[in-house]
């Protein structure tokens, strides 16, 4: 299944979005074995995207084919020093508390990492992230910072059935994007898309999607004892 999965997956979603940019496909592996895993990457997958640094740190040497590892969850601060310089982007930049975190730890140990702001689109008190209208302050304070090097943004659209609301949220989101590009070239990536959502975020301009469940199938979470 995941094989096949895979396959209609990377036949079906477009090369690139309507602004001409290749749009990537991320695997959101939470949950997921490392033999599922690397099934998927055997099958073309060659972004991966972990959710937790436990699953992270567990899975790190069991993982084969070398993709690329983003951190796509919640990170607390006191659990960056696990993935520091085995990460190679990190979706949730959310606070500023964090990006410190990760300026200090990676100025002390030469590393340069690579990160997205995540925005909190829809203003949902569930979801993490700077408000749209503190972007531009987050952006200008994030990027001052010492071995933080910011590659774009991140969101998450509400779970509503609603699909103008969802394709205005998702229009002020590439906006945003394109402001900010527009000054700094080094701004490569829009990560808005999830299984329920991607057709739409890619239309809106979204260049980098995160899938799980259309990959893996419906996610299994443990029996709690």
């Amino acid at each position: 299944m995941i094989e096949e999965n895979v396959n209609k997956l990377l036949e079906s979603i477009p090369k690139t979005n309507p602004f001409c940019e290749k749009v990537t496909l991320v695997a959101a592996v939470k949950l997921q074995s490392p033999e599922d895993i690397n099934r998927a990457v055997c099958a073309g997958i060659r972004d991966i995207g972990d959710n937790h640094v436990q699953e992270f740190k567990d899975k790190y040497d069991l993982i084969t084919g070398n993709p690329v590892r983003h951190f796509i969850g919640h990170l607390q601060t006191n659990k960056v020093k696990y993935l520091l310089g085995k990460v190679d982007l990190y979706h949730s930049l959310d606070r500023y508390s964090l990006a410190e975190e990760l300026s200090k730890r990676g100025e002390k140990a030469g590393v340069v990492s690579e990160a997205l702001i995540q925005i909190n689109i829809g203003n949902e008190e569930s979801k993490s992230g700077f408000a749209l209208s503190e972007a531009d302050e987050a952006y200008a304070v994030i990027k001052a910072m010492p071995a933080i090097k910011i590659r774009g943004l991140m969101a998450m659209l509400p779970d509503v059935d609603d699909i103008d609301e969802l394709t205005r949220l998702a229009k002020l989101m590439r906006a945003k994007y394109d402001e900010l590009k527009a000054a700094d070239p080094d701004l490569s990536y829009l990560s808005m898309g999830m299984s329920g959502d991607y057709e739409l975020c890619i239309e809106c301009g979204s260049n980098m999607i995160r899938l799980g469940t259309a990959i893996f199938g419906k996610r299994v979470y443990p029996k709690s004892n």
